[in-house]
């Protein structure tokens, strides 16, 4: 599954992000809207890790969707 399914079913996948990233906050949740820039800037702020740690994560969480 690619991010634009996501992106566009944010609504849907909001509590798989929630269960994966149980740090970010449902506000957060709402503001990032999807976006996949977001999602990996919050999750870096949340947790204290870098950029590439963020996406890899990210990317992770993709291929579970399938």
């Amino acid at each position: 599954m690619n991010w634009d399914t996501v992106a566009g079913n944010w609504t849907q996948f909001k509590g798989k992000v929630k269960e994966q990233w149980g740090k970010l906050t449902d506000d957060e949740l709402d503001m990032i809207a999807g976006q996949r820039d977001q999602l990996a800037g919050k999750i870096q702020e949340a947790y204290g890790i870098g950029r590439e740690e963020a996406e890899r994560q990210i990317d992770g969480f993709e291929r579970t969707l399938h």
